[in-house]
């Protein structure tokens, strides 16, 4: 490997793993009540699940060099590690829908990279 690909892929890894960090602190966190009405912390929790998956895709995204499955394939992994570690942190379950939001959030993510990609074609090449 040349120095300049250890150097890309040493810059673009490290946020993929600081983000999954930050995922996982507050999936160790105990369940917090958002709002006193059931539906407010409901839609609050399910967008900060969309919003965290979302972010770790494009995060991936960038560090795979744009490869679409592996990014969704490595984002299913840990969104799977995740809610099964989140069986274990007392007051919290492990929950298909939020697993459901998590890939949903992967899933807004990609399309919008693809909508973006469709805007901005690829650099001319020398």
């Amino acid at each position: 490997m040349k120095k300049n690909q250890t150097s890309a892929i040493l810059g673009r890894w490290p946020p993929v793993f600081l983000w999954a960090a930050v995922i996982f602190v507050f999936s160790s966190i105990e369940q917090v009540q958002v709002s006193q009405f059931f539906i407010w912390d409901f839609v609050a929790k399910k967008i900060a699940h969309v919003t965290e998956y979302a972010i770790f895709f494009a995060l991936l995204f960038r560090a795979t060099n744009g490869r679409w499955l592996s990014s969704f394939f490595l984002t299913i992994l840990y969104a799977c590690s995740d809610e099964f570690h989140q069986s274990f942190v007392p007051g919290r379950t492990a929950s298909p829908l939020d697993l459901g939001f998590d890939l949903s959030g992967a899933n807004i993510a990609s399309y919008i990279i693809w909508k973006l990609k469709q805007l901005r074609p690829g650099k001319p090449k020398k």
